[in-house]
C-alpha cells in the first residue's frame, strides 16, 4: 500500500471549522481522513481540480446534499495536502467562515 499523504491545515481553517455546527465537525474531519490521505489528487465524483483555482486548486464536495467544501492544494512530491478553507455551500453560495466566499 502507498503511503499515505500529510494532511496540513492552514491556521484559519481552525476558524473556518468553528462556524460550523458542531455536530458535523467529527464527520468532517473523518471525510477529510478518508479522501484526502491517498490519491488526494485523482479525479473522483466529488474530488476535482478548479477550473478557475482562487481558493485552491482543488475542491472536495460531500455530506447532505454535497453542502461541505474543502478547498485544497497538492504537493505530490513531499506527499502532503494543504488545507486552505473549509466552507458549506448553500444554493449558489459558499460560506466560509460565515462570510460569503467567490469560487
Amino acid at each position: 500500500m502507498a503511503k499515505p499523504f500529510r494532511l496540513i491545515y492552514a491556521p484559519q481553517v481552525k476558524r473556518h471549522v468553528r462556524a460550523i455546527d458542531k455536530k458535523y465537525h467529527s464527520f468532517i474531519r473523518r471525510q477529510i481522513e478518508n479522501r484526502l490521505l491517498y490519491e488526494p489528487d485523482v479525479v473522483a465524483r466529488n474530488r476535482k481540480p478548479l477550473r478557475q483555482p482562487t481558493l485552491s486548486t482543488w475542491e472536495l464536495r460531500f455530506g447532505p446534499n454535497n453542502r461541505f467544501r474543502v478547498f485544497y492544494d497538492v504537493n505530490r512530491e513531499a506527499r502532503e495536502v494543504y488545507i486552505l478553507a473549509i466552507g458549506v455551500k448553500m444554493g449558489h453560495r459558499l460560506i466560509i467562515d460565515n462570510e460569503e466566499s467567490e469560487v
